[in-house]
């Protein structure tokens, strides 16, 4: 294959429209290569769709993976503005371990001073979660769940090897879930966090060994 030249270029994929506003107002200054900011669509088909159409373009050959955007904390204690970087995704198909997960805590602790950063597996489910299920998905292991990153990450692996990474901001909780009335005060607080941490993620790829082709 021919050799890589320049930067690589880093793929962030989210999936809500107002995701991709929170990413798209965020500071680029720090940016070491190319980015490439993706609206999925809701749903882990769409993602998986979405994902690999857009990889299949020669000039994201050796791009890195980062999946984001808001999830649900499964965890007692979890808080909206929370942070959750994943050690892997899971879905009912595949587990997709995560690249350089300590070196992205650290970058989020300074991106965001005071914000709790919580690591662990991150589960893929096809429909929001509530109630008694979110109990079920914490006894696997997992510490928060969404529709996108699993199926983000799975096909970002299966158009080749490259680093992969997914960070969630925490939006609802088993002590706030989305149909209190603490809602909007949470949604506006996971919006902030969001648009302030794409320096984090510079900071993460600048660190990566990119396989070179």
């Amino acid at each position: 294959m021919t050799p890589q030249t320049g930067p690589s270029p880093l793929l962030i994929a989210c999936a809500l429209g107002i995701e991709h506003l929170a990413l798209r107002t965020g500071d680029r200054a720090d940016a070491g290569g190319p980015v490439t900011v993706l609206r999925t669509g809701m749903g882990p088909r769409a993602a998986e769709r979405s994902v690999a159409r857009v990889l299949a373009d020669p000039a994201l050959d050796a791009a890195a993976v980062l999946a984001t955007g808001f999830c649900a904390g499964l965890a007692p204690g979890m808080h909206p503005g929370d942070l959750v970087v994943a050690e892997e995704t899971r879905d009912p198909r595949s587990t997709v371990p995560c690249v350089a997960t300590d070196r992205l805590v650290k970058e989020l602790a300074r991106a965001v001073p005071g914000r709790t950063v919580h690591t662990g597996p991150l589960t893929g489910s096809d429909h929001v979660v509530r109630g008694p299920e979110r109990a079920d998905l914490l006894a696997t292991g997992a510490i928060a769940v969404d529709m996108e990153s699993a199926a983000t990450l799975l096909s970002a692996v299966r158009t080749g090897p490259r680093p992969v990474a997914a960070v969630r901001v925490v939006v609802d909780a088993p002590e706030h879930e989305l149909v209190r009335i603490g809602t909007v005060r949470g949604g506006i607080s996971a919006f902030r966090v969001l648009r302030s941490v794409l320096p984090a993620f510079f900071e993460w790829h600048r660190s990566l060994l990119l396989p070179r082709r």
